[in-house]
């Protein structure tokens, strides 16, 4: 793989990127992800879809699902995805990726998937080993070559699953022909380890969250509840130590977190006042956003009208690519 396109934000390229609903997204999520999806938009095709198939592995309320689909749906809308350049639907409305997964499914070597390091990470963390599970990669392997797909956003962790999407499509392509086009990565330049609330990487699975579009009362509980160290206000502090001050760094400026460093080593600041200088900045840089957001709730048709556009203009891409690949495996009517 090019290791131009892994490092380069990429420009004029199809770009897709898939976002499981599984609940409320956090701060973690964003500047671990989203906020760069989002801007690749800028220059970019951008297809973005919520995978709401995929959450068949982990969620199984179909209400849930529901609402959490709809729910992400707002989040991106509402955080700056513009369906006016982006196309934006839900995975499942797009019928023919589970066709194409099935296709893929019949050539995919079964050591390829074995190999998955994230299928053996979810089973050892107690996840029943279920066949979706183990053949998710399939199903994403179609999400992104349906789309004949340039470029697909990627932290480092995740990077293996594009290599698997690339080998797919070579095996597809050496029984079938030149069919399927072969994506690059851009490995997105993640902040390493967004801290949660108890110190470990911010996670749903953790229970260790601050919400993006939380209600303000919740918000504050969970800012307030950031763990610290035992230390009185006029005691010198480690910023660097502090999961406070590293929460504070994401959204303040060079000059407001040099100052807040000098007043932790100065002593006289508390953990209290601190969080809520966080709480303010957290409140501030997300503030639109969740106006935004609120104006969605009120409203849900414009979403699904913006999911049922992006539908329409997936399809435009799609359409073509599933039939040469029906033209190409012998499926179906001859053209």
């Amino acid at each position: 793989m090019s290791e131009t396109s892994s490092r380069k934000p990429p420009s004029g390229k199809r770009v897709l990127s898939g976002t499981q609903p599984s609940g409320a997204i956090h701060i973690g999520n964003w500047f671990g992800a989203i906020r760069q999806y989002i801007a690749l938009q800028e220059q970019n095709r951008g297809t973005y879809f919520i995978a709401d198939l995929h959450s068949l592995n982990s969620i199984r309320d179909a209400a849930e699902r529901r609402a959490f689909t709809v729910g992400l749906a707002m989040d991106y809308l509402a955080l700056g995805l513009d369906p006016a350049r982006s196309v934006l639907y839900r995975q499942s409305d797009l019928i023919e990726t589970t066709e194409l997964a099935w296709i893929l499914t019949t050539l995919t070597p079964m050591g390829l998937l074995e190999r998955c390091h994230s299928y053996k990470d979810k089973v050892s963390h107690g996840q029943k080993p279920d066949h979706g599970l183990f053949a998710y990669p399939v199903l994403m392997a179609a999400d992104i070559l349906i789309h004949r797909a340039d470029v697909v956003p990627v932290g480092g962790d995740q990077k293996q699953h594009l290599e698997v999407t690339r080998d797919i499509a070579v095996k597809f392509n050496a029984t079938y022909g030149d069919v399927l086009a072969l994506p690059e990565p851009f490995i997105v330049d993640e902040v390493a380890h967004v801290p949660g609330t108890d110190g470990q990487k911010m996670s749903k699975t953790y229970g260790n969250t601050i919400g993006v579009f939380t209600p303000s009362k919740q918000l504050r509980k969970q800012v307030m509840g950031v763990v610290t160290d035992s230390l009185g206000v006029d005691e010198p502090k480690d910023p660097d130590a502090s999961h406070v001050y590293r929460l504070y760094c994401l959204f303040a400026s060079p000059d407001e977190q040099a100052e807040m460093a000098r007043r932790f080593r100065a002593g006289g600041l508390g953990y209290g006042d601190a969080k809520k200088e966080l709480l303010a900045k957290v409140l501030e840089h997300f503030g639109p956003a969740r106006e935004r957001r609120e104006e969605l709730a009120r409203d849900p048709d414009v979403v699904e009208d913006v999911l049922r556009d992006g539908l329409r203009r997936a399809r435009e891409t799609a359409d073509p690519l599933m039939a040469a690949v029906r033209e190409a495996a012998g499926i179906g009517r001859p053209r």
